[in-house]
């Protein structure tokens, strides 16, 4: 009876939890958003200091059963980053798509366009 009670007390809690990381999660990213699309567009002299990827790798039950009875199946999502060095000596890390990181190597100079933390472009020097 007493175990009865006190999930009836815990599972509201461990949703309500869940729920609020989802709002905030949320909320931090239109936040994020908010703040960049208001930022001014930026174009300084930058070099590329360094490159860095991460790789998440999913597994996913097939045919949803949640088992495993009928197999896994795996997906894998990478986000690219690169770090860039303005002349002051700041250093600031922009995420990118890989297209753009396959065409950009480490020691590269050239003129930065960011605005807030969402990367633009990089017109290296020739």
């Amino acid at each position: 009876m007493i175990l009865f009670h006190l999930l009836e007390i815990i599972f509201p809690l461990i949703f309500l939890l869940v729920l609020g990381i989802f709002i905030f999660m949320f909320a931090r990213g239109i936040h994020t958003w908010h703040n960049n699309n208001h930022s001014p567009r930026l174009t300084v002299p930058a070099k590329i200091v360094s490159k860095r990827q991460s790789t998440m790798h999913h597994s996913h039950p097939n045919a949803g059963d949640i088992s495993g009875a009928h197999g896994y199946h795996s997906t894998s999502s990478t986000t690219y980053f690169i770090t860039f060095q303005v002349e002051s000596g700041d250093r600031m890390e922009l995420s990118m798509s890989g297209t753009e990181y396959g065409m950009l190597a480490e020691g590269d100079e050239g003129r930065l366009t960011f605005q807030g933390t969402r990367y633009l472009a990089f017109d290296r020097n020739i």
